[in-house]
């Protein structure tokens, strides 16, 4: 029984992320765009132009799986709560982990899907050839390495108003693309802001898969400092949480 109720709940957020179009824009058309533009358009004067290519496919990955994370998935709470949905799944024969487990599942596939796309995107556009084990792996540590951000959507997701969270999540994911050298390479931005973006979880997501593409695998200090955000976020979007359903109460 447990069984079916977890593929039943899979297939329904399956079915909602498709319908979002937040996911179409935000996870899979800017990205590509972004990845058009400064790798085929755009002189950067990189001197070497296929590790540029590389490099900012993993860019822009990250770029799309972080903004999936924290945008889509804190929206999508927020909606559900503010319909009443959540409260309604409190008090169904739903137990709670399943519910929580269709949520992750949905969300992972769709991190899986963006990774897929664009690589293959990086290939089609700029005929990117890496070994297979470098794509496996930038594969894998984007996944395992978005942990931080579904924890940060989380937080979002506790906000009480949609709009409210639409705008903030926007500004987070962008200030975090911008200070993590997503956009851009580090080495552009001012002195300032190159010292605090190198504390941001988002310029470690990136460089694990930056060094991935280099033969290289990612810094024990990124792994870290992500592993320090993810519990720093699970912290306080548990807090808030226990607090909203006292005051529920």
């Amino acid at each position: 029984m447990t069984g079916r109720l977890i593929t039943l709940q899979c297939k329904m957020e399956l079915l909602r992320i498709a319908r979002n179009p937040y996911f179409i824009f935000w996870s899979l058309a800017m990205p590509i765009l972004f990845y058009f533009i400064f790798t085929r358009v755009v002189d950067t004067g990189a001197p070497d132009a296929s590790i540029w290519q590389a490099h900012y496919l993993m860019s822009m990955t990250t770029f799309s799986v972080m903004g999936s994370a924290i945008m889509s998935l804190g929206i999508r709470l927020v909606q559900e709560r503010t319909l009443g949905w959540s409260v309604y799944m409190r008090v169904t024969p739903l137990p709670g982990s399943v519910y929580f487990f269709g949520k992750m599942f949905g969300q992972s596939v769709m991190h899986l899907l963006s990774i897929i796309v664009i690589f293959i995107a990086g290939y089609l556009i700029n005929g990117i050839h890496m070994p297979a084990w470098q794509w496996i792996t930038s594969g894998l540590w984007i996944m395992l390495a978005s942990t931080p951000f579904l924890a940060a959507g989380t937080l979002v997701g506790a906000m009480k108003r949609v709009e409210t969270a639409s705008g903030v999540s926007n500004g987070i994911y962008l200030a975090l693309a911008i200070m993590g050298g997503m956009w851009m390479p580090m080495e552009i931005l001012p002195s300032f802001l190159r010292a605090i973006g190198e504390w941001m979880p988002s310029y470690h997501f990136a460089s694990g898969g930056w060094e991935i593409i280099r033969g290289d695998m990612p810094q024990l200090k990124s792994i870290l400092i992500l592993a320090g955000y993810l519990v720093l976020f699970m912290v306080i979007s548990t807090y808030i949480r226990k607090k909203q359903q006292a005051m529920s109460l």
